[in-house]
């Protein structure tokens, strides 16, 4: 009598393991096992971070084997369970692995196909189709859109964590409690004492120092030390938490009237305004978008202001960004132009304000909207468009990895009624490594894009072997259309296409998702105690409206428009929890989870690994001795999704 050995993997993450009743089905080419009931005698079968077989024995050879079904049954309460893999070894000694990475909730069963990945023009069978489009259909009454605020993204249709999907949700979940990281951030902090100081302001500048003394690292002292010089400033634009705004200026517009005599001071070469503009010197960051929104109204007692500045930006001869201009608002004639020969607490001022309008616009769009939501609809379309034995599934869901989670947690818990890499940069006209050679956040993150566009051609070379294949896929097309019909709404601005039409575009697409999914948000995430830490430096709400005249600043005014005691430690747990890893991460490369099996795919892997470690290598030596360190587009420190 023929018999096959199975041997099933159970996860290691907390509660994998089951006492309930574990069935197994083994579907060949030629007939079906029984059902049979997996249990040793006087065993604990499926243990978390086990590793078990068991012998399935049948009357006749099946054939080969096609499918694995599992079964679940409850033993004596509520017990889900974690299967990482099932491996079947053949009466003739051949191995087929059969990679699951899910859970089994309740009374569920699961059928898996092989680990072999497939297009769904080569699945020949009736068999292997319906199992596919069975699949898909439970996937998309699973994964629903739903619009969360009129004019964003849409998101999971899940109102609490909770009521995720299992497979999507955390593993631990007062790992990812957003109140009681807060707590654990202010009790490290020992902010307690000014947790509920609002409407109290600090006496001055060095009074922030008693909320700051408790974790410091290198970058966070040299904010506090040089956070009103005009480098300092300057600095953060390229290499700070929000690196994306700053772009070149070729053309003054209209709503800032900045002339040669406001700037001529603060300029080098004995050049006019115009000159040093057509010489590529002068830059500019406008926060156009913020005009007209109403600032929160949290607290009655405390009125908060925001502000819409623009800021003009000059290259000195030793390569350094420094403000030579800023307006305050979008309206030239309701809004000072502010200078750095103007007095040095209007000065000062004026620069506090873009500051705060950086942390509005960095938080709420480069950071919310461009990395988290922007995942989350290539994860619910990922879930709703491709099954597991498509290859792009396999590529993509590691980077989608406790997105939708985080996601659903913040707007859980945090954000509430109360409270193209290239492309882009050279858009910017940002690309010139010459122009700017401390431009750390677009060198370092041109070679990680570089790498993973690499890294991504070899596994969708390895299946398309042509632009036809691209095109008859019709997977691969839904999904592409799925993010812009759906989850982008088919918005006006939305430039993500509704289709792809070869393997270079896919190749693109399909980078944009891991680069966005890990390395633009470690940019912009993983620095933000470094850089927003010190209060003064990133104020996350002014208390004062800004000022349309000049000669008013003074630092009591200052004082009185940066955030209060309460407000200020709050701010602080939230920049510090923010900025913290996840326990077990997994970073940029990192594949423990073996959804491919195929060798063409993990010698691709190996290769973008060692290359991301070259990466990663090069920017630890050019760190070295450096008052400001940049690694946030270090592949080592790239978590490989958006978790936090």
């Amino acid at each position: 009598m023929p018999s096959y050995t199975v041997t099933i993997a159970t996860g290691n993450q907390w509660f994998a393991g089951t006492d309930d009743y574990v069935y197994i089905t083994l579907v060949g080419t030629e007939q079906c096992s029984e059902r049979t009931l997996l249990d040793k005698p006087l065993y604990n079968d499926f243990e978390r971070g086990a590793v078990d077989s068991y012998d399935v024995r049948v009357g006749e050879d099946l054939g080969d084997i096609m499918l694995v079904k599992i079964e679940k049954k409850k033993y004596w309460m509520q017990d889900d369970w974690y299967c990482k893999y099932i491996t079947v070894k053949t009466p003739t000694g051949e191995y087929v692995e059969f990679p699951c990475f899910r859970w089994l909730v309740g009374d569920k069963e699961v059928v898996l196909r092989d680990g072999r990945a497939f297009l769904p023009q080569d699945d020949k069978t009736s068999l292997v189709k319906q199992h596919r489009q069975k699949e898909l259909d439970q996937r998309r009454k699973t994964f629903r859109w739903k619009e969360w605020l009129p004019g964003f993204p849409m998101s999971i249709d899940a109102n609490r964590h909770k009521d995720l999907p299992r497979d999507i949700q955390f593993d631990s979940e007062k790992g990812v409690d957003f109140v009681l990281n807060y707590s654990k951030a202010i009790e490290n902090l020992c902010v307690n004492r000014f947790m509920n100081m609002f409407q109290s302001s600090w006496s001055d500048f060095a009074d922030f120092e008693k909320i700051f003394v408790r974790i410091k690292n290198t970058i966070s002292e040299y904010v506090m030390q040089h956070w009103r010089e005009d480098f300092m400033f300057g600095y953060q634009f390229l290499n700070g938490c929000n690196p994306v705004l700053i772009r070149k200026c070729t053309k003054l517009p209209d709503k800032f009237p900045v002339t040669h005599e406001m700037a001529s001071v603060s300029m080098e070469r004995e050049l006019t305004l115009e000159q040093e503009i057509e010489a590529g010197n002068i830059y500019i960051v406008d926060y156009e978008i913020l005009e007209g929104i109403s600032p929160n109204c949290t607290d009655p007692s405390t009125l908060q202001y925001l502000a819409a500045p623009i800021c003009l930006l000059y290259k000195n001869a030793q390569n350094k960004i420094l403000p030579i201009a800023i307006q305050l608002g979008q309206n030239p004639d309701e809004n000072p132009i502010f200078l750095p020969t103007d007095g040095q607490y209007d000065w000062l001022l004026a620069k506090i304000w873009v500051r705060s309008a950086d942390f509005q616009y960095h938080q709420t769009i480069t950071h919310l909207l461009r990395t988290h939501l922007m995942t989350e609809v290539f994860g619910i379309a990922l879930y709703r468009q491709l099954p597991a034995v498509h290859p792009v599934f396999k590529l993509l869901i590691p980077h989608i990895r406790f997105t939708i989670a985080i996601n659903t947690k913040a707007r859980e818990q945090l954000i509430c009624e109360c409270g193209l890499f290239d492309k882009v940069i050279k858009h910017h006209g940002m690309d010139n490594q010459e122009d700017l050679p401390t431009y750390f956040y677009r060198d370092d993150g041109y070679r990680v894009w570089e790498t993973t566009k690499s890294f991504v051609s070899d596994v969708v070379n390895i299946y398309y072997t042509g632009d036809e294949r691209v095109k008859d896929d019709e997977e691969i097309q839904a999904f592409v259309k799925d993010v812009c019909s759906f989850g982008m709404q088919d918005f006006d601005y939305c430039e993500f296409p509704k289709s792809v039409k070869s393997r270079d575009e896919l190749t693109e697409y399909l980078t944009v998702v891991i680069f966005t999914a890990s390395a633009q948000h470690a940019a912009v995430n993983f620095g933000q105690y470094d850089w927003c830490s010190w209060i003064p430096n990133a104020p996350s709400t002014m208390r004062k409206p800004p000022p349309q005249e000049k000669g008013l600043a003074n630092v009591q005014m200052i004082i009185e428009s940066l955030p209060d005691r309460g407000r200020s430690s709050w701010h602080l747990g939230a920049v510090w929890a923010l900025s913290q890893y996840q326990e077990n991460e997994l970073y940029l490369g990192m594949y423990p989870d073996e959804y491919f099996i195929e060798k063409p795919v993990k010698a691709a892997m190996e290769k973008f690994r060692k290359q991301l470690a070259e990466i990663s290598s090069s920017i630890k030596r050019r760190n070295e001795g450096k008052k400001l360190p940049y690694y946030n587009m270090s592949p080592d420190k790239i978590p490989n999704s958006v978790a936090v």
